[in-house]
């Protein structure tokens, strides 16, 4: 292919923009992970991602894997062959974790909801209170659905949970959510979180995260399900001591330690405040299109990833191919049930407003190519006026890591 000049504009919801200052971080030479420095390394990233999930008791693991590494990590080290767990689906990713479930030997209580809301914290608590028996060792939740543009409330499903008086553990997977929008692990009552390195943590793919309470941690010897690569043991027995049990990620590690220090120099409050104001700006140009989100109310609305519903009659994948081809921008597609219903702009990691104004732009010059009956400019202005009113105000930062 011949070469394109300029940047290509990536606005998918994951893998998200690099700053600079983290893919230099990560040009290193590689070192000996047993030596007796290495802990000058890989300590204080312990210590920083404890700050990013909010927790002071809770312990954390670092996997060289994907999200879903962390998902299976969360299940194998909790739970045994034929526990039952429960679970909201409303998505292609709560869908893959129930998948994964079921094949690791869970049985798994669905509730199955529309696509375009999330886990209904009161449907929850009815089927807790109607546990008698205490059957069900967890409840599964994904914080924010990228398939959909949905965040679930995962301090009202504590909140349920405490109401129906039980015991079960609560996993929630953060992937697209920690490090771009508020996540408060031991103020809401998590017992798993998990999350991945492509997303707020602008990290390329690979590391996989895993945030434990010690509630958690005490029923591991009851947790049966086989595991070997993902075995908390072997970590605890390591990392104390700035160790692993096998070879890690090493540019990766030093690429955590910059994308940390990036997320404490702004501040963690106005990490969020920026992916607010700028998943707002993105929802004006959207009802300035006369389109609609996926996502059902603004009860729902994701601060991450914004999936936009194409007209009846138009192929919203045909949208998304001309605007790579033709614009070099790179937007989600449609998965699953929607897929060719939607679009998605991703809003999350390391970007600002102009970079948002381009990528708005670019979706409506590709809908306007394919025939979607919209005013030229209409979203881009409409953003504008909201991004004009509303700055991105910085307030103190984040104290940084140990």
């Amino acid at each position: 292919m011949a070469r394109r000049p300029g940047r290509n504009f990536l606005f998918v919801p994951g893998p998200t923009n690099l700053p600079d200052r983290v893919l230099r971080s990560m040009v290193v030479s590689m070192e000996d992970h047993r030596s007796p420095a290495f802990p000058e390394l890989t300590l204080p990233l312990f210590e920083g991602m404890k700050k990013v999930f909010k927790t002071k008791d809770g312990q954390v693991f670092i996997f060289p894997s994907s999200g879903t590494g962390g998902w299976e990590a969360a299940l194998a080290n909790t739970l045994a062959p034929g526990d039952k767990v429960l679970t909201a689906r409303f998505g292609q990713f709560s869908h893959l974790w129930v998948d994964m479930a079921q094949r690791l030997g869970l049985e798994v209580e669905v509730q199955e909801e529309e696509w375009g809301t999330g886990a209904h914290e009161e449907k929850i608590e009815e089927a807790l209170r109607a546990d008698k028996a205490h059957e069900i060792k967890a409840v599964m939740v994904v914080h924010n659905e990228t398939a959909t543009g949905v965040t679930s409330n995962i301090a009202a499903i504590r909140k349920a949970m405490d109401a129906a008086g039980h015991p079960a553990l609560l996993l929630v997977d953060s992937v697209s959510g920690l490090g771009s929008i508020d996540f408060r692990f031991d103020e809401w009552g998590v017992d798993c979180a998990v999350s991945g390195s492509q997303k707020g943590l602008m990290l390329p793919a690979g590391l996989g995260f895993v945030c434990v309470s010690q509630k958690a941690l005490n029923v591991r010897k009851n947790a049966k399900l086989n595991k070997v690569y993902f075995d908390f043991d072997d970590h605890m027995k390591q990392n104390p001591a700035g160790y692993f049990p096998y070879t890690p990620a090493l540019p990766l590690l030093y690429g955590l330690k910059e994308a940390l220090a990036c997320l404490f120099d702004e501040g963690l409050d106005n990490v969020f405040n920026r992916h607010r104001v700028l998943a707002e700006a993105t929802r004006k140009a959207v009802d300035a299109w006369g389109l609609k989100l996926c996502a059902k109310s603004p009860r729902w609305h994701s601060d991450t990833v914004s999936a936009i519903l194409a007209p009846e009659g138009v192929d919203a994948a045909k949208i998304i191919s001309h605007a790579y081809n033709r614009y070099n921008l790179a937007l989600g597609a449609g998965l699953s049930k929607v897929a060719g219903k939607v679009f998605r702009i991703g809003h999350i990691g390391d970007l600002n407003e102009l970079m948002l104004l381009g990528a708005i732009s670019g979706a409506e010059m590709s809908m306007l190519d394919n025939g979607v009956k919209i005013e030229a400019g209409s979203g881009v202005a409409a953003a504008q006026q909201y991004l004009r009113q509303n700055p991105i105000e910085k307030q103190e930062a984040t104290p940084k890591a140990a």
